[in-house]
């Protein structure tokens, strides 16, 4: 399944039986390097939140109490996603009012493409790169408090997801592909309107 530029889809991040995150996006190729997507500031982006204001980042998705996703706005930056194909990460390039601002690697499942997007599940490490190629782990405290959980992975998964997240860091400290400057000029069409999820965004993913 090969999706079309200028085509609006959304990825989305499943736990436990849960869609934790949705955010549509335009894509920019979809190509032998992967799935290229786009986010402006100002798209929406719907989240996994509880009774209680918690997300999965605050603890395991089954103990949330009656969560639901909510929609809210994309913040800060700019964002263009690479899904390269059978990758275990992404790789995002965010920019700050058009000026590459650095590196966001997620670690993440090889995505599950059907006819409205892709499907992945978070592997909660991260790693934060700046434009000097700086880097520094992100998440890791939340990654080890998961290791045993029956919903996340257990200590050979969590050993495997970190040492890809050190391979990545070899790609980041040789400067090599997709670190090498690559996309870093990149500017979105000044007419693209910014995506937008329906209304009923729970209903919207009933049908994984």
């Amino acid at each position: 399944m090969t999706f079309e530029p200028g085509q609006v889809v959304t990825r989305r991040y499943w736990r436990g039986g849960l869609c934790t995150w949705v955010q549509p996006m335009r894509v920019i190729a979809d190509d032998a390097d992967g799935l290229l997507l786009w986010s402006p500031v100002g798209s929406d982006v719907a989240r996994l939140v509880d009774a209680d204001g918690r997300n999965p980042h605050d603890l395991p998705v089954d103990e949330l109490r009656d969560p639901r996703l909510t929609v809210g706005a994309w913040e800060r930056y700019d964002v263009l996603v690479l899904m390269p194909p059978q990758a275990a990460y992404s790789v995002w390039w965010f920019f700050d009012d058009g000026v590459f601002a650095g590196w966001y690697v997620n670690l993440e499942e090889p995505c599950v493409r059907h006819p409205g997007g892709v499907d992945t599940t978070d592997l909660v490490l991260d790693l934060v790169v700046s434009p000097e190629r700086r880097w520094e782990w992100k998440d890791a405290d939340e990654f080890a408090e998961r290791v045993g959980h029956p919903l996340y992975f257990d200590r050979a998964t969590a050993d495997g997801i970190r040492a890809e997240g050190e391979r990545l860091i070899g790609l980041v400290e040789a400067a090599e592909f997709p670190f090498d400057g690559t996309y870093t000029d990149f500017r979105p069409g000044p007419d693209w309107p910014a995506p937008r999820l329906p209304r009923d965004v729970e209903a919207a993913v009933r049908d994984r």
